[in-house]
This record gives C-alpha cells, sequence and structure tokens, in this order.
C-alpha cells in the first residue's frame, strides 16, 4: 500500500533507520492521540458534549492506527510483503477513521472549546484524508511488487 514511501527502507543501512524512525514516529502518535484523549475527557466534566465511549473509541482506532505503523516498520516491503501490507491497511485506514472521528468531536465542542476555523480545517483535512484512502485501495490492490533494481529496458 505504500510502496513508494516503503521503498525507501527496503535494503539496509536505510531499512534500520526506516524502522526505527517510523517505531518513534508512532510512539509520538500515541502519547498525541492519549493527551488529546485525556483533554476532551477534562473539557467533557463540564460540558458533555460527547459521550466518553465515543472518546475512548477514537482513541482505541487511533492507537490501532499506530500499531500498523510498528507493523510497516518491523515488516519490510520485499521480505514479508502481505504483512506489511496489512500494516499499512491497518495505520492508513484507522488514520482516517481517528482524523474523521476527531473532526466530529471537535464540532461537538464548539464554541467552548473550540473555533469552527479549527473544525472546518480538521473537517477539510479529514475529506482529503478519505478521498485519498480510495484510490490507495484500488491502486494497491493492482500492484505486484517483487523487487527494487529495475534494469533498462524492463517494464
Amino acid at each position: 500500500f505504500s510502496s513508494c514511501f516503503s521503498d525507501t527502507g527496503t535494503k539496509p543501512p536505510e531499512s534500520g533507520i526506516f524502522g526505527f524512525m517510523i517505531n518513534i514516529s508512532a510512539l509520538l502518535g500515541v502519547i498525541t492521540m492519549y493527551i488529546r484523549y485525556l483533554l476532551v475527557e477534562k473539557q467533557n466534566e463540564s460540558s458533555h458534549f460527547v459521550r466518553s465511549s465515543c472518546n475512548m473509541f477514537s482513541l482505541c482506532i487511533g492507537l490501532m492506527g499506530c500499531i500498523g505503523m510498528g507493523i510497516v516498520a518491523t515488516f519490510q516491503e520485499l521480505s514479508v510483503p502481505s504483512v506489511h501490507d496489512i500494516g499499512a491497511l491497518v495505520a492508513f485506514g484507522s488514520g482516517v477513521v481517528y482524523i474523521t472521528l476527531q473532526s466530529i468531536i471537535s464540532y461537538k465542542s464548539c464554541p467552548q472549546w473550540n473555533t469552527y476555523f479549527v473544525c472546518h480545517i480538521r473537517m477539510a483535512i479529514s475529506v482529503i484524508s478519505c478521498i485519498a484512502f480510495i484510490p490507495m485501495l484500488v491502486f494497491a490492490s493492482q500492484i505486484s511488487m517483487t523487487k527494487i533494481d529495475w534494469t533498462p529496458g524492463e517494464k
């Protein structure tokens, strides 16, 4: 699913750096999502703008995306392509759902905890992500990649 991006981390030593940086990014994502979860919970104590279960569901979806990132980092594209692709699908799919849920939560918290401008920006990012996810699925299923190095004249 993320073949162009993952190509940069297919061979050593780049693969080690790629895996390390993806795992660091996933860890930072987990920290950010947990802080957002706590922030919404705290704001929700006084305003009751969203059900706590919705906030928890959003956190779980986001954490699933971070686990998908870890799978992408751990299983290289050419070594274990099916596991790598499943990890990418989980990461991107969960990311789109997480962004959408957070956009909805932001709208529910308006105008006390967010401005409508911020909500509109979040929703625009969410819509763009949803639109981009569809062709990723369509075209990724048609790619069969077995090697990175190409010689002139190969298709």
